[in-house]
């Protein structure tokens, strides 16, 4: 587990986002406990816990940035690990195509590689084309944030697209793999229970199209 966590407060009840204010917090403090959550449909090899605090004191020197400034380190941080999650969603897709390729190639039906059946090509095809979308809008998204400009956007683009990608991808490789798609002896289901949560934690896909949809009309519809 980490030495230290950073939390979010909220320090003027009411007052929405202009109270909120980020701190580090070493997770030895008192008050501050943890517990793993285990059962998960992926990702079984990271560590996820769920955190506990309990009348938790900390000193002002543990406030990161201007009281009030919170909201701010939340979305900076959201935006790095938007970002995060969408270049590890580019090559989830990547992986799922790649198998793909390779099974279509080995699978012998009717006489002849299931890579020869139209179908198969037509989803091969679609799986090509939106792994390749989805890594542009990465590359698009990273050079916004090199150039050290407002990356929000290009961020929230790549992080939807290349997730619901992922996910559309690992489908379709179950697909291409027909039966044994479903079992574990081969890799398509692994790819696709990791890369389900992906749309979920970060912001979910419906919230990225909101901030997508606020900055095109100048209308908020969060609530």
């Amino acid at each position: 587990w980490a030495d230290v966590a950073i939390i979010f407060a909220q320090t003027e009840p009411g007052s929405k986002s202009r109270g909120m204010v980020a701190f580090l917090v070493e997770t030895d403090t008192a008050g501050f406990t943890s517990r793993k959550m285990t059962g998960k449909l992926g990702l079984k090899a990271s560590d996820t816990g769920e955190l506990f605090l309990d009348n938790v004191r900390v000193a002002d020197s543990a406030r990161l940035g201007e009281i009030g400034d919170g909201f701010k380190v939340a979305m900076s941080a959201l935006d790095n690990g938007r970002y995060g999650v969408a270049s590890g969603c580019v090559g989830t897709a990547q992986r799922a195509l790649d198998v793909s390729i390779q099974y279509a190639k080995d699978r012998i039906a009717f006489d002849k590689p299931i890579a020869g059946f139209q179908l198969v090509q037509d989803m091969l095809a679609q799986m090509a084309v939106d792994v390749e979308a989805a890594r542009l809008l990465v590359y698009q998204a990273g050079a916004v944030k090199n150039r050290g400009e407002v990356s929000t956007i290009p961020v929230s683009m790549a992080k939807y697209f290349a997730t619901e990608t992922a996910k559309r991808n690992a489908d379709m490789a179950i697909q291409i793999h027909g039966g044994y798609g479903f079992s574990d002896e081969y890799e398509p289901e692994r790819l696709w229970r990791d890369c389900r949560v992906a749309s979920l934690y970060e912001g979910t896909s419906q919230i990225q199209k909101l901030i997508i949809g606020r900055h095109l009309t100048g209308i908020s519809a969060f609530f």
